[in-house]
């Protein structure tokens, strides 16, 4: 069993997309969890606040110990949201080296997004990539008038589970 980590930028269509990319892991036999950076709560980077230890800890843990992550968010203003940026700063400037937590991962992108998501999807391929994780080259996207194609996603599921066996 591989362990996947599937986390969700947001608590809404991205969070509704993760849960269905793990039910569709959880068919093929792959466990995975998903978890939703909204429910984390961070406060701003840099706005003088400072985040729970104990939370981004074990936060941190979790991405460590996932043999491969799963990225969904959508496309806020041409770009990446910025509660999938925030919470990525965090765990950046409190892992010992910034990169520690995501360098060496494989990972995919998914997005639910009102539009394409292209923008997202290539802005946020960039960032993982800078930080040293091995996005893979093909991406899921679905919004309101291009649902899910289940099929493609499921081939695209097995591409990060056989590159992380």
């Amino acid at each position: 069993m591989n362990n996947l980590l599937i986390i969700s930028a947001t608590n809404d269509n991205n969070l509704d997309l993760s849960n269905r990319l793990s039910s569709l892991l959880k068919e093929a036999g792959h466990d995975s969890k998903v978890i939703s950076f909204e429910d984390y709560r961070f406060p701003l980077f840099g706005s003088g606040n400072n985040v729970d230890e104990s939370e981004i800890s074990g936060l941190i843990e979790m991405i460590h110990e996932a043999q491969g992550l799963i990225f969904c968010g959508p496309e806020y203003n041409g770009g990446v949201p910025p509660v999938l940026s925030n919470a990525i700063t965090w765990i950046t400037v409190k892992s010992k080296n910034w990169r520690d937590a995501f360098n060496g991962k494989f990972a995919l992108i998914a997005t639910s997004s009102g539009g394409d998501g292209k923008r997202f999807l290539t802005a946020f391929r960039s960032q993982l990539e800078h930080m040293g994780i091995n996005v893979l080259a093909r991406t899921i996207s679905s919004n309101p008038d291009k649902p899910l194609k289940e099929d493609s996603a499921k081939k695209i599921l097995q591409g990060l589970v056989d590159v992380i066996s």
